[in-house]
């Protein structure tokens, strides 16, 4: 079972390597740790850890949580591969045939920012233009998008949304009315380098699909 692992702790000397002996005593092998930020004495790591089983989410938290200072702020299921270099395969699939470039975007941007899906939607008519696999078939099936209006999908800005026990990033596709949506199950808030990564590869691919 992987599992991505997101923590704040005091940026201080030993702080990470507490985290690293707590994770090994539960059975868990780190695979990559990604840093979101350091700013303020605060740490904020994202750990992608795997067990030979399963695994009690909350008997991580509690135990990470019993460290003077440490804060976790969510433990969700991950796809993302550690070691790999997905932004770069996105880019390539997209050179490769940019008439799909859109239906590539939504297939592997999940897995860029450890999302569950992803949807470009038209707001204006309420329809789902694509969608990765795990994404609902309509936007009834959620109850519009995991319980948020589709009207208050369409921001002029990138932002990051949240209901309940879902969250959302909703970034509108340059040059059209579209957004991309994705969405994110019992994990924390999108984070700003998530948001930031998401900007750039969206950039990319909108440029890269108009000069096809």
């Amino acid at each position: 079972m992987m599992l991505r692992l997101r923590v704040s702790f005091p940026d201080r000397p030993g702080a990470l390597g507490q985290a690293a002996r707590v994770l090994g005593t539960l059975g868990a092998d780190i695979l990559q740790v990604t840093v979101l930020e350091r700013e303020v004495g605060r740490a904020v790591d994202d750990f992608t850890v795997s067990w030979p089983g399963t695994v009690d989410a909350e008997t991580v938290k509690d135990r990470l949580s019993g460290v003077p200072g440490m804060r976790v702020e969510g433990v969700w299921p991950t796809r993302e591969i550690p070691g790999t270099a997905p932004d770069y395969d996105l880019l390539k699939h997209v050179a490769a045939d940019p008439g799909r470039a859109f239906a590539t975007l939504v297939d592997a941007m999940p897995d860029l920012v450890s999302a569950e899906w992803a949807v470009v939607l038209s707001p204006e008519s309420e329809d789902l233009v694509h969608r990765s696999w795990q994404a609902p078939v309509t936007l009834d099936e959620t109850g519009g998008l995991v319980g948020v209006k589709v009207a208050d999908l369409a921001t002029l800005r990138p932002a990051v949304l949240g209901s309940g026990r879902h969250q959302l990033m909703s970034l509108p596709v340059p040059e059209t009315n579209r957004q991309l949506v994705l969405a994110r199950t019992d994990g924390p808030p999108f984070h700003r380098a998530e948001l930031d990564r998401a900007i750039r590869v969206l950039e990319i691919v909108s440029i890269m699909s108009r000069a096809s």
